[in-house]
């Protein structure tokens, strides 16, 4: 599979079952008309901070009244639970979508719309992660991702050496090209200055 970004083409040793699998949810939220990027672990080894994974995570700004016709576009291949989707939107948390053919998740998270949510949706940037040709997707900055996993990582009591380790690699791939500014202020809107602090004093 190739990451294809601003930044070059980098091969990853990932099957392609997770293009099989997220292409179809990132048609869907298109046609539906519905902001999203992607995030997480594909986000982060897109930006060069490569890392094998069975999930794929992406942020919406999905309503109530989309989950119809997502639902009826994302089709049968498939396990969607719609109660569990309401609810998710209710309460702006996640719903999975697991893909029958492949087994693999995706999580999809419903933006919280606070001022770094709506920021990170806005500063997304567009890229192919392979699959159809010409197919490309919104992927979450460098320094929105390191801002959201070091989010994950104090929320998840600051133990995940997975969570610490993409950030480090990140913050080092971006070396000079970081907008440092625009870290420290979103880091500090989501409550992770101290740890920013620290990665960066690394």
């Amino acid at each position: 599979m190739q990451f294809v970004s601003t930044r070059g083409s980098r091969s990853v040793s990932d099957t392609d079952d997770l293009l099989l699998a997220l292409e179809p949810v990132a048609r869907a939220l298109q046609s539906v008309g519905v902001r999203f990027y992607v995030g997480g672990s594909v986000a982060s080894s897109f930006h060069g901070a490569l890392r094998s994974t069975m999930d794929v995570d992406l942020v919406c700004e999905l309503l109530e009244t989309d989950v119809p016709q997502f639902l009826d576009e994302i089709g049968t291949d498939y396990y969607a639970s719609e109660p569990a989707i309401l609810e998710a939107i209710r309460r702006k948390s996640c719903f999975n979508l697991i893909h029958l053919p492949t087994s693999f998740k995706v999580d999809v998270f419903i933006s919280r719309q606070r001022s770094f949510d709506l920021q990170a949706l806005s500063r997304a940037q567009q890229g192919s992660l392979g699959g159809s040709p010409g197919f490309a997707l919104p992927i979450a900055s460098p320094e929105d991702v390191i801002v959201i996993k070091l989010e994950w990582y104090r929320l998840g009591g600051e133990v995940s050496e997975r969570q610490w380790g993409d950030v480090s690699r990140l913050i080092r791939l971006l070396g000079d090209t970081a907008d440092i500014h625009y870290l420290r202020e979103a880091a500090s809107s989501v409550g992770v200055a101290d740890l920013l602090a620290r990665l960066l004093e690394e």
